[in-house]
């Protein structure tokens, strides 16, 4: 379906208080992946070459760090005695990898199981020009200066996940509104918490919605902003108000999180068809979308859809829109699939040479688009809509984390490691 003229882009807006070349969240400013103003970072490292430096990171987690100034921030559970944990947040120099603090934030035992290839620390933290926000999924919410001053803690509840895989929805952080999207088997919301104190502000229950594991985008358009959650039904919020604008069936699972470019919000769900679900798909809606939105019914353009692409299935990577493109990494075997950010069709579907499974969501920095697997294999393509490879890099261990920007430097979180491949 392309049944509604794009609208004009705008230029999407950083968080309140993120100064420019920050990567204050998941995903960085605007929450997309795409990374603008700052230096390009080399095209190709190895443990022996262009990685600047690397700091132990203790426990488990795969939250990915952000950069707020001349700080890394980053979340780990340590395990302690008779399975208890510290959930701890971690603030590393940009320059060196020298440790300045580290907080325990809570002590205990987790409130909710996970799954084994999961952590208790996989929700990347927020932050601003004078706090960090750091939520541990059931486990609790934690404010804290960038010098490592405690601001508040909040308890948002505990609620069990799906085959109790755990949680790894990420806060969003916007205009001095934290947002949590906490979708779970027994009581779905979103919130917004004013960031300074930590009070609710507003809550939206989330009608038949389960366990989801994708985080919300502030989405900044020539209308409005708007909080966009994702699930079997994705959701728009004033950000304001809390008030629902739209919703929209697209049935399967959501782990990957919605995309947003100027006036056109980009979103999908899983193909869950093997276990007796639905296929997913791929969806473009345009600013001043309001009411439900019917996917399957030709005049949906009157809502706000935009196109509606029925066998493009994500997978859990977030994808990336750049360059006229949408880049979708496959769950498994190495695949990236493209299609044309204008109608939704596939331009390409490639097997990216010696490619593993894709956790992490693709990011872009200049004229370079970078798709990590889980084995630390970063692939450097020029973006368009042919396959372009333009270097390849790898570095050791297992990464989940999506990677984070800084000025001529990308940070890669492993399951033990934090590296910093800079130019030089």
């Amino acid at each position: 379906m392309n049944a509604l003229r794009l609208l004009p882009f705008v230029l999407l807006l950083a968080p309140a208080g993120a100064a420019v070349g920050d990567w204050p969240q998941f995903r960085g400013p605007a929450g997309n992946g795409v990374a603008d103003g700052v230096e390009p970072p080399p095209e190709s490292w190895s443990e022996s070459g262009a990685v600047d430096w690397t700091a132990d990171v203790p426990g488990e987690g795969w939250s990915a760090p952000v950069v707020a100034g001349d700080n890394v921030l980053l979340t780990a559970a340590v395990p302690t005695e008779a399975d208890a944990y510290r959930f701890e947040v971690i603030c590393y120099a940009l320059q060196d990898g020298a440790e300045r603090w580290r907080r325990v934030a809570f002590e205990q035992t987790p409130r909710e199981p996970k799954h084994g290839d999961n952590t208790f620390a996989s929700e990347t933290p927020a932050a601003d020009d004078e706090r960090v926000f750091a939520y541990f999924g059931m486990n609790g919410l934690v404010c804290y200066t960038l010098g490592g001053d405690l601001v508040w803690k909040k308890d948002l509840g505990a609620y069990p996940m799906d085959n109790d895989w755990g949680t790894s929805s990420s806060p969003a952080l916007a205009d001095g509104r934290l947002f949590l999207q906490i979708d779970n088997e027994q009581e779905s919301f979103l919130v917004a918490l004013d960031a300074a104190t930590g009070d609710e502000l507003w809550r939206a229950q989330r009608p038949n919605e389960r366990s989801n594991w994708s985080s919300p985008i502030v989405w900044k358009n020539s209308r409005g902003t708007e909080v966009v959650a994702g699930g079997k039904t994705v959701r728009s919020y004033d950000a304001a108000s809390g008030r629902e604008i739209w919703s929209m069936e697209i049935g399967g699972r959501s782990s990957a999180s919605p995309s947003a470019v100027g006036d056109v919000l980009y979103v999908g769900s899983e193909n869950r068809t093997q276990r007796g679900g639905t296929p997913g798909g791929l969806f473009a809606v345009g600013a001043g979308a309001s009411g439900e939105i019917d996917v399957t019914d030709p005049d949906a353009a009157a809502q706000g859809l935009v196109w509606a692409n029925t066998s493009g299935a994500v997978g859990i990577a977030s994808p990336l829109v750049y360059h006229g493109q949408i880049y979708v990494p496959e769950r498994r075997g190495g695949v990236l699939r493209a299609h044309d950010a204008q109608t939704g069709e596939e331009t390409f579907r490639t097997r990216l040479p010696g490619g593993g499974v894709f956790w992490a969501s693709p990011i872009a920095i200049g004229d370079r688009v970078y798709v990590t697997d889980e084995r630390g294999k970063t692939f450097v393509l020029a973006p368009g809509p042919e396959r372009e490879i333009l270097q390849t890099s790898a570095l050791p261990g297992r990464f989940w984390s999506t990677p984070a920007v800084a000025d001529g430097a990308l940070l890669f979180r492993s399951q033990d490691k934090l590296y910093c491949v800079r130019t030089p």
